[in-house]
């Protein structure tokens, strides 16, 4: 629920519907998702809306900017032609819930299992490209002053900082911090950035997109930032077939994109782009564990995402991979075994038992429980199957700082594999249903 409950949502929404002219709400019900903020869908009279909060007024403390500017973007964005959502009121101190904002709520849905079985893929793929590249036609003096622009070579020190935070232990995000760090690319002209365009951000209906949210991260950069993004293998969810946005080909998403902006795409920036944003992820994916342990927010969702850096990790590795010698590339890897239990009951077997029970009431939860439900579910699957004896053993932390300090390379015979290894016994004990999995297992093991 974050630092305000149900009730105050409710006191504090009808002080702000009464200062922009709408009636009082009613029907305030917890949306599903949301990686960082929460959304809260309400109406007035016949009319719907949502608010956009963050979980604590402390969440905001290191944000590049505040929902007064997001917002703004949003106006800026919708005044472009891009299929934003409407703002109509950006929340005051004296409205007592915090930071956020109302906007009117728009059809279709933002569940990418519902839009990537919709007909008409190559339609959507179109119309999302030609939002992109009207976002990319703002200028700096469409927005506040407030919206950041991208220092690339900062943007990596950044990471780097953050990897350190994080404990620097994580050898395949150290090689692509290396890689980045060597092949950063020369800044271009910026362009507006949304900064998180990808399923899950998008709303759509058969054949049309009926809005673009979540425009926090929105900064000038890079325009291949954007355009690969929503390429990376995890927003593809399980159509890792259609590389552009889970939608299509890169080729038809480029074409799109190209006739709305009139410019063309650089493939070599956009894989640039493609594992600088795998690594942005892989980090911020370990940064939800501070979140969750320093108290700014303490919802079940942030520890479990952490989790999913392995996710990640494999992605990244299956990109650089390219860049390892000819020779290393075709030598497959083996998987480990699971152990043979005896005795008395595991820790995972415990957690299985809870896994199972859990199954016989989900019934019982309904809205935002619901989808709570499912991730302490997931939690459990974790729990379950982890073996640490299972994961190659090699001195993590020492190896990701040789890595970054350029001693040790994928052009070492043996790291690939033993990279692979170690990620794919990982990634079966966190997220075994990782699309991308399937692929790495039949590339690294030889499977059929």
């Amino acid at each position: 629920m974050g630092d305000a409950t149900p009730d105050q949502l409710i006191e504090g929404l009808a002080r702000i519907c009464e200062r922009v002219g709408l009636s009082p709400p009613t029907g305030l019900t917890r949306l599903t998702g949301g990686a960082t903020m929460e959304s809260w869908r309400f109406s007035c009279g016949e009319d719907d809306f949502v608010l956009r909060r963050a979980p604590s007024l402390a969440f905001m403390e290191d944000r590049p900017f505040g929902h007064d500017v997001e917002a703004a973007v949003i106006e800026a964005a919708r005044a472009a032609g891009v299929t934003a959502p409407q703002v109509v009121a950006v929340l005051e101190p004296q409205d007592g819930i915090g930071s956020g904002f109302v906007m009117r709520a728009l059809p279709g849905t933002p569940n990418p299992k519902e839009i990537l079985l919709f007909d008409e893929a190559d339609a959507l793929l179109k119309q999302a490209a030609r939002d992109l590249a009207r976002i990319h036609s703002l200028g700096r003096g469409d927005v506040p002053d407030a919206v950041p622009v991208m220092d690339y070579r900062q943007a990596i020190a950044d990471l780097r900082a953050q990897f350190e935070e994080a404990g620097g232990d994580r050898p395949i995000i150290a090689l692509g911090l290396k890689w980045m760090a060597d092949n950063c690319p020369d800044e271009c002209e910026p362009v507006l950035n949304h900064g998180d365009y990808r399923m899950g951000n998008l709303l759509a209906q058969p054949g049309r997109l009926t809005g673009v949210l979540d425009w926090e991260l929105a900064h000038f950069g890079d325009r291949h930032e954007d355009l690969a993004f929503g390429c990376m293998a995890v927003w593809r969810f399980a159509r890792y077939d259609r590389p552009a946005l889970g939608l299509g080909s890169l080729e038809d998403y480029f074409a799109a994109y190209e006739a709305e902006a009139g410019v063309s795409v650089d493939r070599d920036r956009f894989r640039y782009w493609l594992i600088h944003r795998t690594v942005w992820w892989a980090l911020g994916c370990l940064r939800m564990a501070k979140f969750w342990r320093d108290g700014s927010d303490r919802m079940l969702e942030r520890v479990v995402i952490s989790r999913r850096t392995s996710e990640q990790e494999l992605d990244l590795l299956m990109l650089l991979e390219e860049d390892a010698p000819e020779e290393e590339r075709p030598r497959t890897v083996a998987l480990p075994e699971p152990p043979e239990q005896v005795g008395e009951a595991t820790d995972g077997e415990l957690a299985i038992a809870i896994y199972d029970w859990l199954g016989t009431v989900k019934d019982r939860f309904t809205g935002h429980d619901k989808f709570q439900y499912a991730v302490a579910r997931n939690a459990l699957g974790m729990i379950s199957r982890y073996n640490a004896a299972a994961i190659p053993a090699f001195e993590n932390a020492p190896l990701a700082r040789r890595i970054i300090e350029g001693e040790a390379s994928l052009q070492d015979q043996g790291l690939l594999g033993e990279l692979r290894e170690a990620i794919l016994a990982t990634i079966m004990q966190d997220v075994p249903k990782y699309p991308a999995l399937a692929v790495a297992r039949k590339m690294w093991t030889g499977e059929k």
